[in-house]
């Protein structure tokens, strides 16, 4: 099969290349898929999971990717839940080998039924963005109506997610990014905008919950944000300043066939866009990866056409 490789983190994502790979055969509870369209996050080629399995072994050269939407074709010894032939989408284990090539495999539980009304393309850009905007906002920042909700990167892949759903659920939103995301992060349902880079954040007054994206600075004086018994959930590592009294979480994103559901209903209806950017093939990748321009939206890599 057709796969792009990293093999080394030095390089980043001009050191990938497109090879020819060995098909995956699934392991016991695994299925293997046919992948149509995959996703693709930068930061993940500074994962150590990326290079390495959960032993510590050196795994290069890697097939990097954990986003995707494809075809079930095969099933491993005690696989239930899924057949061959049914359109799939989730996110991969960190550990193994990605989505960027023809075929993956996965174990089956990562993986929620995709309906025959939803793109691949679509499907492929939701698992890391929608599932890390429900964790972080549902399960660990437990949102409710009429609280007030700073979502940092609010155009972006996640922060689009991140402040769609908070409206969803009742609650104002201040999105944040740079200037030139007032327009998209107001289309996406922000009830204001803040320009990190010329408007002080400390105007907003004090919030319930902050969603971090950014961390440093920002993550410092984001928490100085949260009211009492409010919380911070951030997902760029553990958090350096804490709420004076309220919560920090941070967390890794994990994939969940139920909150995948969740997901998928909410494209399906209407209540969520996805926030898609570049659309390549999969011969043209390493370009996509290695724009010339500022990035936008999530990378969509079309494995098959």
């Amino acid at each position: 099969m057709k796969a792009i490789v990293v093999k080394d983190e030095a390089a980043g994502t001009a050191g990938m290349t497109l090879v020819e790979r060995p098909a995956p055969e699934p392991s016991i509870n695994d299925v293997v898929v046919q992948v149509h369209a995959a996703g693709f996050v930068n930061t993940e080629l500074g994962w150590p999971s990326t290079w390495t399995d959960r032993l510590g072994r050196d795994r290069t050269p890697s097939i990097p990717g954990h986003e995707m939407a494809g075809v079930v074709t095969a099933l491993g010894y005690g696989t239930t839940g899924l057949s061959v032939g049914q359109r799939v989408f989730g996110l991969t284990d960190w550990s193994r080998d990605g989505t960027l090539a023809e075929y993956v495999a996965v174990e089956a539980r990562n993986l929620a039924p995709l309906p025959g009304d939803v793109d691949f393309a679509t499907a492929a850009s939701l698992p890391i963005s929608g599932l890390t905007a429900w964790q972080g906002l549902v399960v660990h920042g437990r949102v409710r109506a009429g609280q007030r909700v700073i979502a940092h990167g609010a155009a972006g892949a996640v922060g689009s997610m991140v402040t769609q759903l908070a409206r969803e659920f009742g609650a104002y939103v201040i999105g944040t990014g740079r200037a030139a995301d007032r327009d998209a992060a107001l289309d996406f349902g922000a009830n204001e905008f803040v320009d990190l880079d010329s408007e002080p954040l400390e105007n907003v007054g004090e919030v319930d919950l902050v969603f971090d994206l950014i961390g440093g600075d920002i993550g410092k004086r984001s928490a100085r944000r949260v009211r009492a018994g409010g919380t911070l959930v951030s997902i760029v590592g553990p958090v350096e300043e804490r709420p004076a009294d309220g919560l920090a979480i941070d967390f890794v994103v994990e994939s969940d066939r139920a909150q995948l559901s969740e997901i998928i209903a909410r494209i399906r209806d209407g209540r969520l866009r996805t926030n898609i950017g570049t659309v390549a093939s999969l011969d043209d990748a390493v370009a996509a990866f290695n724009p010339t321009g500022r990035h936008r939206g999530k990378t969509i890599i079309r494995v098959r056409p």
